[in-house]
């Protein structure tokens, strides 16, 4: 039917709608005829549509303080009506630490676990004829009825990226111990692909060929990782992550090649030299491909000044090597070497 009206739409878990649904909301939310109001556990800039998004105020809900989520803990005990108070409950303080800490923030979370715990050593004391003692939760009983898996973790979700992020971060940084941290609680997650994955990009991002050594090590342990599967795939994951982080660092390589994509995304390019145009057809000749082009193994040390670059290019100089290692400093020296022979090599030649 009809919409009379403005109409409050409240959507909670906004973002399992497809971006397409999301959409559909659109011209009701500009013509007025609907106030969306969206809750969502995942980040709204990667979730959420664009458009949906620009005519929307966000605010990001924190997870509570450890004081917060202790004083609902408190009424949870004390409630008679709706929370725990009939039962005669005495919590410890190590048990409401774990509580707290374990629950995260998430108050739901939290009651849940504290129900659990009071009910399950409820059950206890009636199968043990003991109705009449008071309920005692230590730290042991809250451990058992807590799901001791790393808390929060969605791989699809907000956390995930500021997971996997961080964990980048800190062997990028070369904090062995944060590292190892984050990995502990990617590994606890069970998400093996994600460590994987991330620690191919890291190797050859962040270490690059600062140590191509430490790199091939990765690719090796990222292989015996997946080949074990988990638990057993911490260790060569370990192995991994403090090589890297304890390895001299260089983004050299990916600023290379960012720079070379930037001028073709943003400059006219000249075609292809014609000397290394493909001469391996009939009439290729003909057309001046292949014509000129110097065979570098026939010269001696295998090289020979030619052009390789387009005219408009010539003199484009995207590597930007690094001195943290002798490996790097040494194609530094070899780059530096080369690019001015080719230089002088153009400039008699032009």
């Amino acid at each position: 039917g009809k919409m009379s009206g403005t109409v409050v739409l409240l959507l909670d878990e906004i973002h399992r709608l497809d971006k397409t649904k999301q959409d559909f909301l659109l011209p009701l939310l500009e013509s007025g005829q609907i106030i969306l109001i969206g809750a969502t556990t995942e980040n709204p800039y990667i979730s959420i549509s664009p458009a949906i998004r620009s005519r929307c105020q966000i605010f990001e809900l924190k997870p509570l303080s450890t004081d917060d989520a202790s004083h609902a803990i408190d009424r949870a005990l004390n409630d008679k009506e709706k929370g725990l108070g009939k039962y005669n409950v005495e919590l410890t303080d190590d048990a409401r630490a774990l509580l707290i800490e374990k629950g995260n923030g998430d108050l739901r979370s939290t009651l849940n676990s504290l129900e659990l715990a009071v009910l399950s050593t409820k059950q206890e004391l009636q199968d043990n004829h003991q109705d009449d003692q008071k309920i005692i939760i230590t730290q042991k009983e809250m451990a058992d009825s807590i799901q001791m898996k790393v808390q929060n973790f969605d791989a699809s979700g907000d956390g995930h990226y500021d997971l996997v992020s961080a964990f980048q971060k800190s062997i990028r940084g070369s904090d062995t111990d944060a590292a190892l941290h984050y990995l502990a609680r990617l590994i606890e997650s069970g998400d093996l692909v994600s460590i994987c994955r991330r620690l191919a990009v890291i190797a050859y991002e962040d270490i690059g060929l600062a140590d191509p050594a430490a790199a091939e090590h990765a690719i090796v342990a990222i292989q015996a990782a997946q080949m074990v599967g988990l638990p057993e795939a911490r260790i060569p994951l370990a192995n991994a992550v403090i090589e890297l982080a304890l390895s001299a660092k260089s983004n050299s390589a990916i600023s290379a090649i960012d720079a070379a994509l930037a001028d073709i995304r943003t400059k006219k390019v000249d075609s292809i030299p014609a000397n290394l145009k493909d001469a391996h057809y009939s009439g290729a000749k003909k057309l001046g491909h292949g014509v000129n082009y110097l065979y570098p193994h026939d010269y001696q040390n295998d090289w020979v000044a030619q052009q390789y670059l387009p005219n408009n290019l010539l003199h484009a100089s995207y590597f930007a090597p690094k001195g943290n290692s002798k490996i790097e400093a040494r194609y530094k020296a070899t780059y530096q070497k080369l690019k001015q022979m080719q230089s002088d090599n153009l400039r008699n030649n032009h």
